[in-house]
């Protein structure tokens, strides 16, 4: 059975950080990417950052420079740094995993319910 469970959220103040992680158990041999995608209310679900087998990266421009996405070496944890916080960073944030980033894009693969952010101003 897959699970992926995040943790991490809360409340912040603008400027602040804040560091989820999303422990991943029973992912199917060949799920390359992982990464961590949010809504805002009344927004549309939006990725923020990837990362490939092979470490590589890659970052929403609106989170370039504030945020980082790292796994630990088994691969069975994700993390997202999140620093400089902004209030248009507010929204639930899930972390999903899959074969293809475009897949998990349109929804599909393993995701996990969510951990809430919200960054005051």
């Amino acid at each position: 059975q897959v699970q992926l469970v995040e943790s991490g959220g809360g409340s912040v103040q603008a400027g602040g950080s804040l560091r989820l992680s999303c422990v991943v158990s029973g992912l199917p041999f060949g799920s390359r990417y992982m990464g961590w995608f949010r809504q805002a209310p009344g927004k549309e679900r939006e990725g923020v950052a990837s990362i490939f087998s092979d470490g590589s990266t890659t970052y929403a421009d609106s989170v370039k420079g504030r945020f980082t996405i790292s796994k630990d070496n088994a691969g069975n944890t994700l993390y997202l740094q999140m620093s400089s916080l902004k209030p248009e960073d507010t929204g639930m944030y899930y972390c999903a995993a899959g074969n293809e980033w475009w897949l998990l894009q349109r929804g599909f693969g393993h995701w996990g319910q969510g951990t809430q952010v919200t960054v005051s101003s």
